[in-house]
């Protein structure tokens, strides 16, 4: 009998798990900032989820969540302040997890250099490179300060942050990141310094999230995928070394100096929980950006945001 059922067991088929593919578009060139997409891909978490991910690093960086907007993709890395500004002009896209659970932007200047603070900059130059959300940060950071905006010369420095800097092109500059631009200018051979936004009047935000398409997504690939993200980021907390392995062998250019001191300095900085929502957190940037001016009235949470944990 026990030999009947090994051979009937033997010609069963066996189960066949669907496998589900979903594209997700990347707010810049694979960076730590991806810590927990790259681990979750290399160490199979996505498809021990049932998920063929293809990750997309954008050709226009200003492209991955206008383009989600538009159905050609699923999922979209971007960042709570422009995802705010996408909403009040109508994309329809909604936030479904957290990748990057704190500002990463700062006004960044030398640390030995004249401006031992905000105030100091008056007079001075300040570099940027994205016009709007960024110019808007720096004038709330000036007026906190005790200057104006027309007291300071605005230069675009494009992407050249931390070389305007060290060359003295420009006295500081807004849009560093705390976890790259310190690290490169101290490769470099100088130290650099960075005034938090979040210390200096800008509600606290969210730098790198997950964003959909509000009609169009599927609720249950998206929780598959945070899910598996989550996995990746208990993992890279748990094993800072390991982790690091595994994410700057995906490809060759990753194993360099600067990106393995973002990588130590981005690790606190995961969502633990990526599917959870702060929803006054999105409340009070929503009024912020209400009262600067750079939205026309407020959108109530449920427009902006989605914990699917909760739905």
């Amino acid at each position: 009998m026990k030999h009947l059922i090994m051979c009937a067991a033997l010609v069963l088929p066996t189960p066949v798990w669907a496998t589900d593919k979903m594209t997700i578009l990347l707010d810049w060139f694979v960076n730590p900032d991806h810590g927990p997409i790259i681990v979750a891909q290399e160490l199979g978490y996505f498809s021990n989820a049932g998920l063929d991910i293809e990750i997309i690093p954008p050709a226009d960086p200003s492209a991955p969540a206008k383009l989600v907007a538009a159905g050609k993709a699923d999922l979209a890395v971007s960042y709570q302040p422009n995802h705010h500004l996408q909403v009040a002009e109508g994309l329809p896209l909604v936030r479904v997890g957290t990748l990057i659970a704190t500002p990463l932007n700062c006004l960044l200047v030398l640390k030995d250099g004249p401006v031992k603070q905000v105030s100091d900059l008056k007079g001075g130059k300040i570099g940027f490179s994205v016009s709007g959300f960024e110019e808007a940060l720096l004038t709330t950071i000036l007026k906190r300060n005790g200057v104006s905006l027309d007291e300071i010369e605005l230069v675009n420095v494009n992407f050249s942050l931390g070389s305007s800097v060290m060359s003295g092109q420009v006295d500081a500059v807004i849009g560093a990141y705390r976890n790259f631009e310190l690290n490169q200018m101290k490769i470099e051979g100088v130290e650099g310094r960075c005034f938090y936004v979040e210390e200096e009047g800008v509600p606290t935000y969210d730098e790198l999230i997950y964003v959909a398409n509000a009609d169009r997504m599927d609720s249950d690939l998206v929780r598959r995928f945070l899910g598996a993200t989550q996995l990746a980021t208990q993992f890279i907390v748990n094993n800072p070394i390991e982790s690091w392995s595994v994410f700057k062998n995906y490809a060759a250019e990753l194993n360099d100096d600067l990106n393995a001191k973002a990588w130590i300095d981005t690790l606190p900085r995961f969502a633990l929980r990526p599917e959870a929502l702060d929803e006054g957190r999105y409340e009070r940037f929503e009024a912020f950006l209400s009262d600067i001016g750079l939205v026309e009235g407020t959108r109530p949470v449920s427009k902006l945001a989605v914990d699917l944990g909760e739905q």
